[in-house]
């Protein structure tokens, strides 16, 4: 059973939600290889290395620079179908998501989506996907080969757990369609601090707030913890907030060490998102509130009087 983990890449480092995959993939299986797509990404190897790849495979080539899908299918079928890999895994992104379409179209292979978490059973690869609003799990399988599974963002922590991380090149020979599409510009958004799926503290703004000024006292609250300002649903839809901060089944998955919610209801769209935080406080003047029920900690009470002196108490302890 050989398994190949796809490890996008932001810069010239790997994201923490591919880094996760191929650590759980290295835990099941310590032969597991890894693949880098790109353009001048070979230093990549060794991080992949790092954090369990056995071998890594690097693509390095220039008609690889741009972020775009089917390019890296040709890339993967050939070195799947060479290497007769038998499950192939990825960190769920939308570039992910492309590449793993269409190699399912490519391969005639099937694609199991939203994993929060893959085991060995029996010698096969076997995925839990949540179902019904996430209130069961229920396991899913393929019929043939290869497997392809793309797992929910933030299912698994990066561990390292260093590797031979034996390099092997890869030719790219691209099929004439594949160059036919052209990234004429791509544009970030500033921001200062952590992304919300990075950060091990999040300050997060629900309904509850009153109005959308009231973020500045989360902002103020995330700057004196370190950490990120996240969101609901319904706040970005209320044009509050932006949508790269929404937390829940239409936004992100979330694992943090610390989550605090001010003002969050807790509806079950947004539970699934950030159910897995590490410790999850709560403050709603609403006693009532659903996120009370799965919380470490519930404050009841007026959260425009709360978070401030909860700000003012960090900064003393900071000194």
């Amino acid at each position: 059973m050989s398994t190949l983990v796809f490890l996008e890449h932001e810069g010239d480092s790997i994201p923490k939600g591919a880094l996760g995959v191929l650590s759980k993939a290295a835990s099941l299986d310590p032969d597991t290889s890894a693949v880098v797509a790109g353009s001048g990404v070979g230093d990549l190897a060794a991080e992949a290395a790092r954090y369990g790849a056995a071998k890594v495979y690097v693509a390095d080539d220039p008609q690889l620079e741009a972020p775009l899908p089917q390019p890296r299918v040709d890339v993967l079928s050939k070195l799947i179908t060479d290497k007769g890999f038998d499950n192939v895994l990825f960190g769920s992104s939308v570039l992910a998501t492309d590449v793993a379409g269409g190699l399912s179209a490519r391969l005639d292979a099937g694609l199991n989506w939203d994993l929060g978490e893959i085991e060995m059973n029996g010698g096969g690869l076997v995925g839990k996907q949540p179902a019904l609003d996430d209130s069961v799990i229920v396991d899913v399988g393929w019929k043939q080969g290869p497997r392809l599974a793309l797992i929910r963002s933030g299912s698994f922590e990066p561990s390292e757990s260093p590797a031979a991380g034996e390099v092997e090149s890869v030719a790219v020979e691209l099929q004439e369609f594949s160059s036919k599409a052209v990234l004429v510009s791509q544009d970030q958004e500033e921001a200062e601090g952590p992304s919300i799926e990075e950060a091990e503290i999040l300050v997060t703004g629900g309904r509850g707030l009153g109005d959308p000024e009231a973020f500045a006292l989360l902002e103020e609250l995330a700057g004196a913890l370190n950490g990120a300002v996240a969101s609901t649903r319904a706040v970005v839809d209320s044009g509050w907030y932006p949508y790269a901060t929404q937390i829940g089944q239409t936004g992100k998955t979330v694992t943090p060490k610390l989550y605090i919610g001010a003002g969050v209801s807790g509806a079950i769209q947004h539970k699934v998102g950030m159910q897995s935080s590490q410790v999850i406080v709560s403050i709603n003047k609403d006693s009532n509130a659903p996120i009370f029920e799965f919380s470490n900690l519930g404050v009841v009470g007026d959260l425009h009087e709360i978070v401030p002196k909860l700000t003012e108490l960090v900064k003393a302890r900071k000194g």
